[in-house]
């Protein structure tokens, strides 16, 4: 059996280079790359040994997230994305996405917009696990009381990110 091949490309953006994996048709994994053991971990489990092609913007994918970064924030609503998680993983990773730019959301208000009111925790987890930093905008939830919560590549991004975005967020925050 031939091991999948993943086109690999390095982009830099205003908080750190990140790291993306891309198949013929779809992005599979973005993270930043002083975040790679989170990128190793994620091609391990979801991959095996695939092999790995250094590409220069595989699918236009460089060029869409700069625009995100220079102010077209939908520009990463045209991403063709496959994270490839479990069904419940993929159900709050689609939620995620439809978050508009500049609007925030509550674990539990997420956990009740997917029908599983009870379910934080887990959708927690699902944003923890999530391997497409910025594309699934997981930065754009906040804790019930609009505190910023944990974010895989740091609370300083996650700022950085809600601010790029114009969302509005608590002082305390």
């Amino acid at each position: 059996m031939r091991a999948m091949r993943l086109h690999r490309d390095r982009i830099e953006t205003p908080i750190g280079a990140m790291l993306l994996l891309a198949d013929d048709r779809h992005l599979r994994v973005l993270e930043f790359e002083d975040q790679a053991h989170r990128l190793d971990d994620w091609v391990r489990h979801r991959f095996g040994r695939p092999e790995l092609v250094d590409a220069r913007d595989p699918l236009g994918l460089g060029a869409m997230l700069a625009a995100y970064f220079a102010g077209r924030l939908e520009a990463i609503d045209a991403i063709a994305a496959h994270a490839g998680g479990t069904p419940f993983q993929e159900t709050v990773w689609a939620a995620l996405r439809a978050i508009p730019a500049g609007e925030t959301r509550s674990y539990g208000s997420l956990a009740a917009a997917i029908g599983r009111p009870a379910a934080q925790r887990a959708v927690g987890a699902a944003n923890g696990r999530n391997p497409l930093a910025v594309v699934i905008p997981c930065h754009r939830l906040l804790g019930s009381n609009g505190a910023l919560t944990g974010y895989g590549g740091g609370i300083t991004r996650k700022r950085w990110l809600l601010a790029h975005e114009g969302a509005r967020i608590s002082p305390r925050a």
